[in-house]
């Protein structure tokens, strides 16, 4: 099936027995023993920084302390030795613009000594505080081109840690980035300031409920990956897949996963080597890689860590993104992150599994064996849901990128509509509060399997419910509208400040009922979960999410659908949402608004690319091979006539149709890219929306109606089965 010489040297190559060479094993370099070797952990500070500066950077880190500046130098200079002694010759400082991307600059260690010679320096001034331009990243008006100050600054909370390449390694230091001004520049700098926020409102509950010593809450969260790879030979031919990270033209494959057998199916060996190099990547750092799979897509895969302080679990989030594309490259993948980069299967999100805790109570969405009996958990769970129902315009707008787009709605991930799935044991206790009845826990029970050899399974409380975009799943939340490239640094920091704001709503109201006062502590306690329930218990929605029935029914509860970016964005800079961030020191109106903007300006820089692509795309490479294709028919369908043969043209007319769609679509497409303008970024992006993308659209659908009539060897362009499945 495969004539055009590009593809054809692709798949042959492909086809040839691969001896798979090992590079490393885990029984010379076991697991254990790998893991966080490349980390400035505690552990390491321990051994190599003097007792009193150890205790206080301990202290900062595990209690939110404010750091002591005077231990800068004492730190910097261990931390340089151990970079070097890892091979290090430069460090940077680590920080996620609002591209949601990483950013860094590189500093060598090397210092002239004034004879000749060199020396390695690194001092505290160094470690705290850095200085890129803070012009040239997108700043939604905070920084102008003329003024371009703006700061890193150390996060002690996340520890450095050595980046290797094959000739060098790299000391990484996390921080923040800000403006000259103050304002936040990044992702990293609203998720530390929520979770103080957290912390602050979180204790005042704990404090009510009677505990004497309560420890910082943080919020913690694990974060599953889902990506597509591709071999290499097949991307480097795909400029969509190389510019945009999604494929802009492409028919379907006869197969796809409709047989459902990709799915947690037999991993094909060199994927396997792939995933095994990617984990001792991340073991190396300190990432704790728990789950591979196949996922649902041919060609589609997930990886899992373990539960991390959210913080933590972002940075390494970034740093999982970053190792997948590296391992990839060298192991001669593609690894694509686009939230749908190929037409008619599963796209892929990133599950962001949420939760709150501390050393003192621990996880505090545990319900316990018996949760009806469970007022703390309770409590908090309820705040939960009326973070949600308050706020779901927020959440939507978090996870709002051109990229996502294509992926919620799609019966293959959640609706734009955001709810909570309770399961049925907790919405019963929950309307068993409302409606003054007493609700017991449901007994567990267990599956009996029906083999006498097999141990019988316990069964958990609840079901799964994979349509809902925010679903309780045991001792935590799992909001699964996260698109897969999108940093988690945005919805986390907008899960701890709306479930900060819920929390000081209910510390308020049962401080008010009781006055000082434990008697009526439980009376306060029932009175504020009914009323959460009656006011925002509509947000609970426990079916099929993908039903058209449900997008009925969340409207008469007064749900919100923003089914677009476009349409979600406005949510930044809601009223509400902007008191509320202000209330609790996240982020001022113009961060918001800056955020706005850089976000409404993303996708529309997303969509011109993409735009600007299919054209190009469709002039210069399609229309050609569909043009010799209907030249062929067409001397053939001369050379019969000229024979006498009797024949019909049904082939060469649906070509020739096809081919006028294709050249009216494109011009049509140039008209729309042309009628941009410089009205701001929101009016553009409605315009993009509107306009752009359907003609995008218009290209694509006379494209792939010639893929499939076009000769197999005059196709220019590796096509989904051999990109999919072909590995």
């Amino acid at each position: 099936m495969n004539g055009n010489n590009v593809r054809v040297h692709a798949v042959t190559a492909l086809s040839e027995p691969c001896k798979l060479e090992p590079k490393f094993d885990f029984l010379g370099d076991p697991a254990t023993e790998l893991f966080g070797t490349n980390v400035f952990s505690l552990k390491i500070m321990k051994t190599c920084l003097p007792k009193a500066v150890f205790g206080s950077l301990k202290d900062t880190v595990e209690t939110g302390r404010p750091l002591d500046e005077g231990i800068a130098d004492v730190v910097a200079a261990a931390m340089k030795d151990w970079a070097i002694s890892k091979g290090a010759t430069h460090f940077t400082h680590v920080f996620y613009p609002l591209t949601g991307l990483t950013a860094e600059k590189h500093d060598s260690f090397l210092m002239p000594d004034g004879e000749g010679g060199a020396i390695s320096e690194f001092t505290g001034k160094a470690l705290i505080q850095g200085e890129p331009d803070a012009s040239s990243f997108p700043s939604g008006g905070i920084r102008t081109t003329f003024e371009a100050r703006g700061y890193t600054a150390w996060d002690v909370t996340s520890p450095a840690y050595i980046m290797e390449n094959y000739n060098g390694s790299t000391l990484c230091i996390p921080t923040v980035f800000i403006a000259w001004t103050g304002e936040a520049l990044d992702k990293k700098t609203p998720l530390l300031r929520s979770i103080q926020a957290l912390d602050r409102q979180a204790r005042r509950v704990l404090k009510l409920f009677g505990h004497d010593t309560v420890s910082m809450v943080m919020s913690f969260a694990g974060c599953e990956q889902e990506y597509f790879l591709i071999d290499r030979k097949f991307y480097n031919n795909r400029p969509d897949l190389v510019l945009a990270g999604r494929s802009l033209f492409g028919a379907p494959s006869p197969k796809g996963q409709e047989l459902d057998d990709h799915y947690f199916g037999a991993i094909n060996d060199r994927v396997q080597g792939f995933m095994m190099d990617v984990d001792r990547e991340l073991f190396k750092l300190g990432i704790p890689s728990r789950t591979r799979h196949n996922e649902v897509a041919p060609g589609q895969f997930e990886i899992a860590p373990l539960y991390e302080p959210a913080n933590l679990a972002a940075d390494h989030q970034q740093l999982t993104m970053t190792i997948l594309k590296k391992v990839a490259e060298r192991n001669g993948f593609a690894c694509l992150l686009h939230e749908k980069p190929f037409a008619g299967v599963n796209g892929s999100g990133k599950h962001l599994n949420f939760s709150i805790g501390n050393q003192s109570q621990g996880n505090l969405f545990d319900p316990g064996q018996t949760p009806h009996e469970n007022a703390q958990f309770l409590v908090f769970c309820a705040a939960m849901i009326r973070a949600v129902h308050l706020n779901a315009h927020l959440m939507r707008a978090v996870v709002a990128s051109s990229g996502n787009d294509h992926r919620l709605g799609a019966n293959e991930a959640p609706p734009a509509i955001i709810s909570i799935f309770l399961g049925e044991e907790l919405t019963n206790i929950f309307n068993g509060i409302v409606n003054k009845e007493r609700k017991s826990a449901r007994e567990n029970g267990i599956i009996n399997v029906g083999v006498d050899t097999l141990p019988a399974i316990p069964r958990d409380s609840g079901d799964r419910n994979r349509t809902s975009p925010f679903a309780f799943t045991g001792n935590r939340f799992e909001f699964r509208a996260v698109g897969s490239n999108q940093s988690v640094n945005g919805p986390l920091a907008a899960l701890n400040i709306i479930l900060a704001d819920s929390l000081e709503y209910i510390a308020d109201a049962i401080e008010n009922e009781t006055r000082g006062s434990q008697k009526n502590f439980n009376a306060a306690i029932r009175k504020i979960l009914k009323e959460i329930m009656e006011k925002h218990g509509a947000v609970i929605f426990n079916g099929d999410g993908y039903t058209e029935m449900w997008q009925k029914e969340a409207a008469k509860r007064g749900l919100p659908n923003l089914r677009t970016a476009v349409d979600a964005l406005p949510a930044l800079t809601d009223n509400d949402v902007v008191s509320m961030f202000e209330k609790h020191k996240v982020l001022s109106r113009a961060e918001l608004q800056s955020r706005e903007e850089v976000y409404f300006e993303q996708y529309c820089l997303s969509v011109n690319v993409e735009a600007n692509l299919t054209a190009k795309i469709g002039k210069t490479v399609i229309f050609p091979a569909a043009i010799r294709y209907q030249g062929e028919l067409a001397r053939t369908c001369a050379d019969l006539k000229a024979v006498g043969y009797t024949f019909d043209t049904n082939t060469l007319d649906k070509v020739t149709i096809l081919v006028k769609e294709l050249q009216d679509s494109i011009a049509a497409l140039e008209d729309a890219i042309a009628g941009k303008n410089t009205s701001p970024a929101a009016v553009q992006a409605k315009y993009f929306l509107d306009d752009v993308v359907p003609a995008v659209g218009n290209v694509r659908r006379a494209a792939d109606a010639l893929e499939e009539i076009v000769a197999d060897d005059m196709w220019p362009l590796p096509k989904y089965y051999e990109m999919l499945f072909i590995k």
